[in-house]
């Protein structure tokens, strides 16, 4: 079971409204962390969700963005909301982070009383999370762990109807002239079971750490993932940057030079680059000679690697 974790920024909403019957089709559980005010744009990426009876779990307590420290607003607009008060294939994810008190736990816990994901985030005293639920009892559905050590994990074993996940951020964050040609990128849809564990995740192509916005961009880079077979099929990721990188001028330009380099790569005789319908949309731009947009293209690169899971653990 696969658990893409997703930031609610603009194309990443729009990512979800448009692939929500595949992930539907496929079972995945995408893992909602909303990070702007644009309450409308989440309202409309849930509901294409909701509409497809997608499962999926909404973070409401985000500890990044617009809404950290201030999400008494995300549930007035989303989680009281019509949308989803009859809704029963969704869970009120609960981020625990190494900031989080004892209080401030037992306070999530008592607040959010339906279905909770708990995404142990970096809060450290899992003896004490154990007992605390041994002793409130709340109603869990998964055990969401970010990275996690083994002694913290072992404090949540399998239980009947709570699954274990495990997320790792397999995207290593450069300049964007810097990134090398091609890098490891995870190896755990292959391993999650030997980790006991019911699912697993990533941060797709964004990773972890948070970035919002972001200067001018001196160099474009276009980012897609593939299963090395030098590699025993782990999935690695190709970086395909402009040629110019010394100036901010010319982000159309620079798209086309990264997009030539893509094209030539996924043409070659046995290239192990997957042609989903994202790399069909990139040959298409690049026949067209047209520049979407930064966030366009950021959106074809985590549509891919969704649709790239999809082939992996369905066989699609």
């Amino acid at each position: 079971m696969y658990y893409p974790f997703i930031r609610g920024k603009q194309f990443e909403l729009v990512m979800l409204r448009e692939m929500a019957p595949r992930i539907a089709q496929w079972g995945f559980v995408p893992i909602i962390e909303p990070v702007r005010e644009n309450f409308p744009a989440l309202k409309r990426a849930i509901k294409e969700l909701v509409d497809n009876n997608c499962r999926f779990i909404l973070i409401a307590n985000p500890c990044v963005g617009e809404l950290k420290d201030n999400d008494s607003s995300l549930c007035s607009e989303i989680l009281d909301s019509d949308i989803l008060q009859l809704y029963a294939k969704y869970s009120v994810g609960i981020n625990l982070t190494g900031n989080d008190t004892k209080g401030k736990v037992k306070s999530y816990l008592a607040e959010h009383n339906k279905r909770i994901a708990l995404i142990h985030n970096g809060f450290s005293d899992g003896k004490w999370l154990a007992e605390l639920i041994k002793e409130t009892k709340p109603t869990i559905t998964e055990h969401i762990f970010i990275e996690g050590k083994r002694l913290y994990r072992r404090h949540f074993p399998k239980v009947k109807g709570v699954k274990r996940v495990l997320i790792q951020d397999g995207f290593k964050i450069y300049n964007n002239r810097d990134y090398p040609n091609e890098e490891q990128f995870s190896e755990l849809y292959l391993t999650y079971n030997e980790m006991n564990c019911d699912g697993f995740g990533d941060f797709l192509i964004v990773g972890n750490e948070y970035r919002d916005g972001g200067g001018p961009a001196y160099a474009i880079a276009i980012h897609l993932t593939y299963t090395d077979p030098k590699a025993d099929d782990a999935i690695a990721i190709k970086h395909y940057i402009s040629d110019q990188v010394d100036t901010p001028k010319d982000p159309a330009g620079k798209f086309l030079e990264a997009l030539r380099k893509l094209v030539n790569d996924v043409e070659k005789h046995r290239s192990p680059i997957l042609k989903t319908t994202a790399v069909k949309e990139y040959l298409q731009l690049y026949n067209d000679k047209h520049f979407p947009g930064l966030g366009y293209v950021k959106k074809l690169s985590m549509q891919h690697h969704i649709e790239l899971m999809a082939h992996l653990l369905k066989g699609a």
